[in-house]
């Protein structure tokens, strides 16, 4: 299955032999961050083997502190739309940081980045602007607690909406019941306030809304789902959400932290035609700097102090250097045609890929919307959490070491989507795709 091709030098060598610099930076950062990593998947711990350690990035490339060359679709998780080191963008930032990094107070930047969010995203009346996807979705489910004056909150198994205590929790056994908490230091009183069920399953949806419906604060979903890998909803799972939160008095916050600016100018809610009561933001509204933001109806988010009795704050929300270069990027994805050519390169790659798969005859499922992807290593169709984990991770673990050595750059987990920037040229998809070739065939 493998290519017997000799490596070319600006490729990676096996994680037997890891590049010499990479390897002992990455073990000196052991002695002092915890794993090495700040954030953990980027320990490899999913794949085996050591991380490369990045020293810089252009366009759709990164590079190592050995000089080793990738071709990313990582792209920091899906921030960068642009790709890496986008002149408009470092051009931003830079003319910001020289009037100041940060203030403490307000800019006419936060101002100019809301309006440009409202003229993609109609749903967001009022907006908060905050440090992280984390830190919107965790004062987003504050905000509806406040709001509604309920305590319970619905989820769905397998979508992840950052390390906050009430929403890292999967289901029980029971299905739609009590669930049980993902991380240790989670009070049991917090997880009891949560309830979790499969995405996609209508079935469960109804039970928990007949059985607890008017106890739910909120329900909090990916539209599409991409920290299972990407699954897409089936048919009308959206709109039967929504009025099943209308008809229970309990908002819908969609969690568009990955989706938003991605899959379309007004993300998900815009293609499935669908007003939340609450939106989260983050990741390319920054242009690659932390950045989070959270927003929707008025008489919601009039509840959040100073105008409220809900609170939340944050010295460097609002940040100058983040509002410059998210400003930057907005500006580029609403020039005509820019999602027009991201579909192009997704569809071009995908299909191409699906090609490879079927005559290979790979068992292999992949799934896939407008600038982003998941090749599940998996024989049944994924629709949602149960059916992610059937996947064969260590099958996995073996392409991604593969396409490293290839130097191509993978998320290390089967369980996260591989992103497509407007900045991966035709010759570097027909790379990838190549290699892939010589792997399945």
């Amino acid at each position: 299955m493998k290519s017997k091709k000799p490596q070319k030098k600006s490729q990676r060598k096996s994680q037997k032999n890891s590049p010499k610099n990479s390897y002992e930076i990455f073990k000196k950062s052991q002695t002092l961050l915890v794993g090495g990593v700040n954030s953990p998947v980027r320990a490899f711990r999913s794949v085996g083997g050591s991380p490369p350690i990045i020293k810089r990035a252009c366009g759709a490339r990164l590079y190592d502190e050995d000089g080793c060359g990738y071709i990313d679709f990582v792209n920091s998780w899906g921030a960068l739309i642009l790709g890496h080191s986008h002149p408009s963008i470092v051009k931003a930032i830079c003319e910001a940081a020289s009037q100041g990094t940060s203030f403490g107070a307000p800019t006419k930047a936060e101002y100019l980045l809301a309006r440009e969010l409202q003229k993609a995203y109609p749903s967001l009346q009022k907006i908060r602007f905050v440090n992280s996807g984390t830190e919107a979705t965790q004062s987003a489910i504050r905000l509806a607690r406040g709001f509604t004056q309920r305590e319970k909150i619905l989820k769905f198994s397998g979508c992840y909406h950052g390390h906050t205590d009430s929403l890292l929790v999967k289901a029980g056994s029971g299905g739609a019941t009590f669930g049980v908490p993902t991380s240790q230091g989670i009070p049991l009183a917090v997880v009891e306030k949560t309830r979790v069920v499969e995405f996609n399953d209508d079935e469960e949806l109804e039970e928990v809304f007949s059985q607890e419906g008017k106890e739910i604060a909120a329900v909090i979903v990916e539209p599409i789902a991409a920290n299972m890998g990407v699954v897409l909803p089936q048919k009308n799972f959206l709109q039967k959400l929504q009025k099943f939160c209308q008809d229970s008095g309990a908002l819908l916050i969609f969690d568009e932290v990955i989706t938003g600016f991605r899959v379309a100018l007004g993300g998900a809610q815009k293609i499935y035609g669908i007003s939340p009561d609450l939106t989260c933001l983050g990741k390319i509204i920054g242009g690659g700097l932390p950045v989070g933001a959270y927003g929707g109806r008025k008489d919601i988010m009039h509840h959040l102090s100073p105008e409220g009795g809900v609170y939340q704050a944050g010295t460097l929300s609002g940040n100058p250097l983040a509002m410059a270069a998210g400003l930057a990027t907005l500006r580029e994805l609403f020039q005509r045609g820019t999602y027009g050519r991201l579909k192009a390169k997704t569809t071009y790659f995908c299909e191409r890929l699906q090609n490879i798969l079927q005559k290979a005859q790979s068992p292999c499922q992949l799934n896939w919307t407008t600038g982003m992807f998941t090749l599940f290593f998996n024989p049944s169709k994924v629709t949602n959490f149960y059916s992610a984990m059937l996947s064969d991770t260590q099958a996995y673990a073996r392409f991604f070491h593969a396409m490293l050595q290839k130097g191509i750059y993978l998320p290390p987990s089967q369980f996260e989507a591989n992103f497509i920037s407007l900045s991966h040229s035709k010759k570097e998809l027909d790379i990838v795709l190549e290699s892939m070739r010589h792997y399945f065939l």
